[in-house]
C-alpha cells in the first residue's frame, strides 16, 4: 500500500496530460511569415526614406541658421524633419508585428554605415558618393559623420530587440 495521500485516487488522473509534452502547443502556434515579411519590407523601404528626410531637413535648418546667423526657421525643413521622425516611428512600430523590420533597417541603414564611416572615413565618403549629388546626399553625409546614422541605427535595433523580448515573455 502506498503512503502517498493521493494514491487511492490514481484512477482519476489517468487522462491527465503531462505539461512537459509541449509538441502539441508548438504545432498550434500561428505562423508569422506574413508579419515577418511586412515588417521586413517596411524596415527596408521606410528606413532610408526616413533617414533621407531627417538628413535633408536637418541640412536645410543648419544652412539657414549658419548662412543668416539668425534664428529664423524654415517651414519646409521642419516639415521634412517631422516627416522623417514620423516614418522612423512607423518603422519602430513595425516591431509590434515582427522584430525583423526595425532590426534590418537599423543594421543596414544605420549601424553598418555608421561603423564603417567611423572606422574608415574613406568608406563613408564612398558610400555617400553612391548617391546622386543633391542636398539629400550632403545631409546624409553630415548625419553620417556626426554619428546620427549610427545612433538611429542602434535605436532601431534596440527597439526591435525589445519587441522580440516582450513577445517571448508573453508567449512563455
Amino acid at each position: 500500500m502506498s503512503t502517498h495521500r493521493y494514491a487511492e485516487y490514481e484512477d482519476d488522473y489517468e487522462d491527465y496530460e503531462d505539461p512537459e509534452n509541449t509538441t502539441d502547443v508548438l504545432d498550434e502556434r500561428p505562423r508569422r511569415g506574413v508579419a515577418h515579411f511586412v515588417s521586413a519590407l517596411g524596415g527596408l523601404l521606410l528606413t532610408p526614406v526616413a533617414l533621407g528626410l531627417l538628413s535633408w531637413g536637418g541640412l536645410r535648418q543648419q544652412q539657414l541658421i549658419q548662412a543668416t546667423l539668425s534664428t529664423n526657421r524654415d517651414p519646409q525643413g521642419i516639415a521634412l524633419l517631422a516627416g522623417g521622425a514620423i516614418l522612423l516611428l512607423v518603422v519602430a512600430s513595425l516591431g509590434a508585428l515582427s522584430a525583423v523590420g526595425p532590426i534590418l533597417g537599423g543594421l543596414l541603414y544605420g549601424v553598418l554605415p555608421g561603423v564603417a564611416a567611423m572606422a574608415v572615413p574613406d568608406w563613408g565618403f564612398r558610400l555617400v558618393n553612391l548617391m546622386p549629388k543633391s542636398d539629400i546626399a550632403y545631409g546624409v553625409m553630415d548625419f553620417l559623420f556626426i554619428g546620427g546614422l549610427l545612433g538611429v541605427g542602434f535605436l532601431l535595433v534596440g527597439s526591435g530587440l525589445a519587441n522580440a523580448l516582450v513577445r517571448r515573455r508573453r508567449e512563455a
